[in-house]
């Protein structure tokens, strides 16, 4: 076979996984630096030790010795457990990369013959996107002859924006309008003061 052939395939995607970078916690005798500044398992300085004595220390408590900051001198390291410390960074790394849903745009569609059940399923739906940050959409597709009767599609929209104004208070961001085969209107939640 020749060493200049590479595989190729039609699904790139299923070959190349994404690996995050994580941070090497370093730890125990992957220490390098002679003098370390220990913080005791309960968070107290226990002041600048040899790396053998806090290696001993760590011992004596059955905890490891991590390597908490590298960036001053001598560094900083903590006596905790290897796993629980490792738990600790990958949820704090998590909570750093969620996404920020402020802004974002969710969409609640009406129809024309919608109940009164499914109105109030509607705003509940509205409210939970309310509590992520989001924006909501509100539309209304009009078929066939629904186009005819728009009056009454508006009083849909109307119902929906004076119950939901009952439990949560709304700013109208872009006020209803024709778009389209139906209506659409864009509605924020009011933050409150603090």
């Amino acid at each position: 076979m020749d060493k200049n052939l590479s595989l190729t395939t039609n699904y790139p995607h299923k070959l190349q996984k994404k690996h995050k970078v994580q941070k090497r916690i370093i730890s125990n005798n992957n220490i390098r630096a002679k003098e370390v500044r220990l913080i005791g398992e309960k968070g107290e300085q226990l002041g600048v030790v040899s790396k053998e004595d806090a290696m001993r220390k760590a011992w004596e408590a059955k905890l490891d010795l991590i390597q908490v900051t590298d960036k001053v001198d001598p560094p900083i390291c903590k006596l905790i457990d290897y796993g629980k410390y490792a738990y600790q960074q990958g949820k704090k790394e998590r909570k750093q990369t969620k996404p920020n849903r402020s802004g974002e745009l969710k969409s609640i569609r009406l129809r024309f013959g919608i109940s009164d059940h499914d109105i109030e399923t509607r705003i509940k739906q509205a409210q939970k996107f309310f509590k992520q940050g989001a924006k909501v959409e509100v539309n209304m597709v009009l078929k066939g002859r629904e186009n005819a009767l728009f009056d009454f599609a508006k009083k849909k929209i109307d119902k929906f924006l004076e119950i939901i104004k009952q439990t949560t208070e709304i700013k109208i961001e872009k006020p209803l309008k024709r778009q389209g085969k139906g209506f659409v209107m864009i509605i924020t939640q009011v933050k409150a003061s603090k």
